[in-house]
Parts: C-alpha cells; structure tokens; sequence
C-alpha cells in the first residue's frame, strides 16, 4: 500500500476524509462494524493514537458510535451517510472548478469539458462492457 498522506494537514483529519469516503461509497456500509484502532492503525501505518483521533471525530459527527463491549459501528442513519457523500461530493466539485479557474478556464468551458469527459467516458465504459457481454449503466 502507497503511503495516502501529505504534509498539507494533520494526518488524523486525513484518515478522517478516508474513512468518510469508505462509509460514504459503501466500502464501510452502514450499520457495520468498523475494524478494530489497531487493526486500522496497521492497515494505515500509523500510531493507534492517531486512528483513534480520527474515530472520535467520526463519533462526534455522528458517523460512527461505539457499544461498550462489542466496538465500533457506522450509524443506521442513511440520510447522513447521503449527507457526508454529498458534502464529499461539493468539495470535490469546489476543488475542481477553483484549479479549473485557477489555470484561466471560465464556467462554461469548464462545464463544457466536463461534459465531453462524461460523453468519452461513458461511451468508453459502455464499450468496454459490450466487449464483456456485460450490461453497463450511465453515471448515477
């Protein structure tokens, strides 16, 4: 496993961002259990302390919740785990758009070019899949 850290903020609040995407994408599904502070502090090569940091923050936001003797779980509570993927997905979105700006593109070429991305994808992916004999569906 590739080291997923910069040096751009703490790396608690970055496993934080990696642990809301795997709830937010299902990796973690909800009403599961979370693996153990240890277990996630090898998985990610980092100290226990460190993991658990950013475990008390996904418990402070309601993501996750502990029961005394059996451990970590994400909530039952798919209208905030629709709510963490769709603040994921406005940042990303954000981030997108200021370095599109950034390097002088105006809205609408932005969104024209996202657009073209989109049409090349999906039709790359559909042709992939035809090439299975699988079925393919658009974007969700």
């Amino acid at each position: 496993m590739t080291d997923p850290f910069d040096d751009k903020s703490p790396i608690y609040l970055q496993l934080v961002i990696i642990f809301k995407e795997k709830i937010a994408n299902g990796t973690w599904p909800v009403g599961g259990r979370v693996d153990t502070v240890r277990d996630l502090a090898v998985q990610f090569r980092v100290n226990p302390n460190t993991v658990q940091r950013a475990l008390a923050e996904l418990e402070r936001e309601k993501l996750v919740f502990s029961e005394r003797t059996s451990g970590r779980f994400i909530t039952s509570d798919e209208d905030t785990v629709r709510g963490v993927r769709d603040h994921l997905a406005n940042l990303c979105i954000r981030e997108y758009a200021d370095r599109m700006s950034r390097l002088g593109y105006g809205s609408d070429v932005i969104l024209k070019m996202t657009e073209e991305y989109i049409r090349e994808k999906r039709f790359s992916d559909n042709r992939g899949v035809r090439e299975k004999g699988e079925e393919k569906h658009d974007f969700d």
